[in-house]
């Protein structure tokens, strides 16, 4: 099988000290909706592109009516002082092979540009059409999560319970192999619908972070819009008297 390939839009790189946050697509679309924010707010330049064969063999279709291949980008941006590499895309991988043959490109990609942090990004499915603004998150260091706690990250023993399925958890586990600080940032979402309320929560945890103030508006836009669909959901659930629905176990696991 044809490996995944990643093309290279800009050679030369004089960074120092960068750190990467990867906003995958995963539940509420959480994770892609910060780091696109963040990609428009810093005024981001796409430096590479990767294509894999374990993407959905599909198209996309632009404005125009041409065609691309789907694909994920890579980004760079500085937030004061500090460089920073965004992984985005149009999909993960749809096999297990291709979730740790792209992880292990990523990582190598890390490596070589010196990144020395990276932040993952993604929604924890709770099952429930109300916000809980709380920020769940793990890491491959542990020396992280004091600092990480001052920020408001939320640790907690053994949690998510399933685990985390998707490259958002890879790239922290096998981070540490490489010897980069890694850390995965989980914002609560009922995991049914795209939830800009979540994302704006992780927004503001990264600003924390990277010490930088960003236009919200239009993830807030967003949310309101959002808000209205959840309270017909609501209002429906309510007059035909549904018990409270879970996800499959399954997808309780998947982060992103």
């Amino acid at each position: 099988m044809q490996k995944s390939i990643l093309i290279r839009l800009k050679e030369e790189f004089e960074l120092e000290n960068p750190l990467m946050v990867v906003g995958l697509p995963g539940v509420g679309l959480v994770g892609k909706l910060v780091a696109e924010h963040l990609i428009d707010e810093l005024k981001a330049e796409k430096v590479m592109e990767v294509y894999s064969p374990h993407f959905p063999p599909q198209v996309l279709v632009n404005n125009d009516s041409t065609v691309r291949p789907v694909s994920n980008s890579i980004y760079l941006g500085r937030a004061n002082e500090t460089d920073v590499l965004f992984l985005v895309g149009d999909h993960q991988s749809t096999t297990s092979q291709g979730h740790y043959e792209l992880c292990t490109l990523y990582l190598d990609l890390a490596e070589e540009l010196g990144v020395g942090r990276v932040y993952t990004l993604g929604g924890y499915p709770t099952g429930k059409l109300t916000y809980d603004e709380t920020i769940l998150g793990v890491t491959s260091a542990p020396e992280l999560i004091e600092e990480l706690k001052g920020y408001g990250v939320d640790f907690k023993e053994s949690e998510p319970s399933g685990g985390i399925v998707g490259a958002s958890g890879l790239l922290v586990a096998f981070s540490r192999l490489r010897n980069i600080e890694a850390a995965c940032f989980m914002g609560m979402t009922s995991g049914y619908l795209m939830d800009p309320k979540s994302a704006q929560s992780l927004l503001k945890l990264l600003c924390k972070i990277l010490n930088i103030e960003v236009n919200m508006e239009n993830l807030e836009k967003k949310a309101e819009e959002m808000e209205i669909i959840v309270e017909k959901l609501k209002e429906k659930e309510e007059q035909q008297k549904f018990p409270e629905v879970k996800p499959p176990e399954e997808d309780l696991r998947y982060i992103g």
